[in-house]
């Protein structure tokens, strides 16, 4: 009840039609927090796309260069030669046939998975555990790779994979509530820059409808994208 009182406050205290400026926005989701603990910051963006066109769905990768204040965690499958870099890169899980055999056994403790390409033959036979949940490995999400240290590196340090839903919107957390606002500001324009580079050659004209941007309890500001360039 008491959450519920503090929205409908929200909705009284801004025009939430109004395109606000990105640093005036973030600052408004700071002012009005009202939970105890720290908020994602949350980027939507609206596409200009026909998503049951396959050539016009986007998706891909990106180093945040303020990173994402989640605690990622990272297993790798490779062979033995390779494991030790993947421990030296701080990878919290490594193994190979036995760490593909507790995935079979749904046992699936990690938050990104990467692989050496040697290994994908074998990790077919959890591509039906692995793929629902998002977290099969992709050469185009640079999780199949033989650089496994850059890898782990990229994936601890503030990587976000973006896909977009059957609606065209495009979802990802940029930060936390507590970044320093410039902080975000260049999380979101990092983002919305990748966005942009992946426009579909199928796609023609405007590409990006809206971006909106919210904390995890608080409502949804559309910013003026001209701001982001």
């Amino acid at each position: 009840m008491r959450i519920s009182k503090n929205r409908k406050k929200l909705f009284n205290d801004f025009d939430i039609n109004k395109t606000y400026e990105p640093l005036d926005a973030i600052k408004i989701l700071k002012d009005k927090s009202y939970v105890k603990f720290d908020e994602t910051v949350e980027v939507s963006v609206n596409l200009n796309i026909d998503s049951n066109k396959t050539d016009q769905n986007i998706k891909g990768v990106i180093n945040l260069p303020k990173g994402t204040g989640k605690d990622i965690k990272v297993a790798v499958i490779t062979s033995e030669d390779k494991q030790n870099e993947a421990i030296e890169n701080k990878a919290d899980i490594v193994g190979s046939k036995d760490l593909i055999d507790e995935i079979s056994s749904n046992k699936i403790e990690f938050d990104i998975l990467i692989a050496s390409p040697d290994m994908m033959p074998q990790l077919g036979k959890v591509a039906k555990i692995l793929g629902p949940k998002g977290l099969m490995p992709n050469p185009k999400l640079g999780t199949v790779t033989n650089e496994i240290g850059r890898a782990v590196k990229d994936a601890k340090s503030g990587q976000v994979k973006f896909k977009n839903e059957k609606s065209g919107i495009v979802h990802a957390g940029i930060g936390k509530l507590s970044f320093k606002d410039e902080d975000i500001l260049l999380n979101l324009r990092t983002f919305y820059s990748s966005i942009l580079k992946n426009k579909p050659d199928a796609v023609k004209g405007s590409f990006v409808k809206k971006v909106t941007i919210a904390s995890t309890m608080g409502i949804g500001l559309k910013i003026n994208q001209v701001s982001l360039r």
